[in-house]
């Protein structure tokens, strides 16, 4: 169940992202590169208050901006969330268009990244129901910033990047979306993502839980 905008404050907003990262991305081991910085703390959460594209795009060139200077070792990346705009998912994708400008025109591009999440979020070629959208479904609108640098270390560090894709898929498509949803339903155990899994052990706790 998508989390009501309007009943939450900017510390529930980023609440409900937190638990996100730790049971999902962290917690099914999505990304195997989010621990170490969420661990860090080197993550900046930023709640947007925009209600439309252009004021999301407004509080996104200043995030961009602010993350190209700031110390790596102080704020690695940024979640800018957005609870109250870009929605629809087809809106959020046009958007998503001029953020890819706009990282161009800031002359960024090489520096930083955009990566998308969002509630509905689709690939190409699914449908809106396939589970393995649930990879890049978060409770909010969300453009996560990311340094380049931190992604090459991140690579060499995990020769098989490119495998983890496929593997989230394969994962998504044993939990079920039932059986995500019941994961997700779940305290993670502890703020730091400690509860890591492999993906028959995730999938077959989750099974359980149904």
């Amino acid at each position: 169940m998508r989390p009501s905008v309007d009943a939450q404050d900017p510390e529930a907003v980023i609440a409900a992202t937190r638990h996100w990262l730790t049971r999902a991305v962290i917690g099914l081991n999505l990304c195997p590169f989010a621990k170490a910085v969420h661990v860090k703390d080197q993550i900046r959460y930023v709640v947007s208050a925009a209600r439309d594209a252009q004021g999301v795009l407004l509080d996104l060139e200043r995030e961009l901006q602010g993350l190209a200077q700031a110390d790596p070792q102080a704020v690695d990346t940024t979640l800018l969330i957005m609870p109250g705009a870009l929605l629809d998912f087809h809106e959020y994708n046009d958007a998503l268009f001029f953020a890819q400008r706009m990282l161009k025109s800031l002359r960024l591009e090489g520096e930083l990244q955009i990566a998308s999440f969002h509630p509905d979020y689709q690939f190409e070629g699914t449908s809106p129901d396939d589970v393995e959208n649930y990879t890049n479904r978060s409770p909010y609108p969300i453009w996560h910033l990311l340094r380049e640098s931190s992604i090459d270390r991140a690579v060499e560090a995990f020769p098989e990047a490119e495998v983890i894709f496929e593997r989230n898929e394969a994962l998504m498509r044993q939990m079920g979306v039932a059986g995500y949803h019941a994961w997700m339903a779940q305290t993670a155990e502890d703020e730091d993502g400690a509860n890591d899994n492999a993906i028959g052990g995730a999938a077959d706790d989750a099974q359980e839980k149904r």
